[in-house]
């Protein structure tokens, strides 16, 4: 009830914010990308520490503006200076995790850049968000219902003791069918082409998914933080969706370009 409860409240708040575009949704992404980095460093060290924070969110403001200025590569150059600096940091205090200090500014930089330049595009910025945030809500959604009804064999058991083989072909069914639909939905074409797009984000959000498993077990804890009733972390609820969010930018750079990664992702 209670990820109902929070799915009910949050879900529209970012669509509308999404919708809007601009600063507002650009400001959202970055608070998201800000409280994922506090949840890493605590995962990482164990407790809160500001020498490694402040380098990071230092890094992500001003990607921030440059993202806003529609300047995306002083946007990755800030953040990689970022993780430079939170690694000098966590020398300097002999925290002997000092690239796991910087990992968290390139996480946290990769959750603010995907959905951020993908929603830049003022043509296909929404759709592409819209796209993106359906294929992964319908796996999730999917791959919990089908490995829960059908079980079977596991698919890593010594990460994630939980989730089945049944359950991953769930899941990728729901994406292709989730990703389909809002292209259909958007007067897409070549919509088997789309659905191949899909299938890859729905493949990126699992493997995000596993990815975050295999972190909180490598440093023993259950969730990354309680900030989500329900959910738990940020990063717990958004593990595949940052993933996927990267790999549709990296799809929609690759196809188009660096000025209209929205539309290489939806248009073939």
């Amino acid at each position: 009830m209670l990820r109902v409860v929070s799915a009910v409240v949050l879900v529209p708040l970012v669509l509308a914010l999404a919708y809007v575009g601009g600063w507002p949704f650009l400001i959202l992404c970055a608070l998201g990308a800000e409280g994922i980095l506090w949840e890493w460093t605590r995962m990482v060290v164990g407790a809160v520490d500001y020498s490694t924070l402040v380098p990071g969110w230092a890094a992500l403001l001003v990607a921030l503006v440059f993202t806003a200025v529609n300047q995306p590569g002083l946007a990755v150059i800030a953040l990689a200076i970022g993780a430079l600096l939170a690694a000098v940091a966590a020398e300097k205090r002999r925290l002997s995790r000092t690239a796991w200090a910087a990992g968290g500014v390139i996480y946290a930089g990769v959750a603010f850049l995907g959905p951020a330049l993908l929603r830049g595009d003022a043509e296909f910025g929404f759709a592409a968000f819209l796209f993106l945030a359906v294929t992964v809500w319908m796996t999730d959604t999917l791959a919990y219902f089908v490995g829960r009804a059908l079980g079977g064999p596991l698919l890593w058991p010594q990460v994630s003791p939980n989730k089945t083989w049944s359950g991953v072909v769930g899941g990728l069914a729901g994406g292709v069918a989730g990703g389909t639909l809002v292209a259909y939905a958007n007067g897409l074409g070549r919509l088997a082409v789309v659905g191949v797009v899909a299938l890859v984000l729905s493949a990126a959000a699992q493997c995000g998914d596993l990815f975050e498993s295999a972190l909180k077990r490598r440093f023993g804890i259950k969730d990354t933080g309680q900030l989500i009733p329900g959910h738990g972390g940020l990063m717990d609820r958004l593990d595949g969706f940052l993933v996927a969010a990267l790999a549709a930018l990296l799809i929609g750079i690759f196809h188009q370009g660096t000025d209209a990664p929205a539309r290489g992702l939806l248009l073939w």
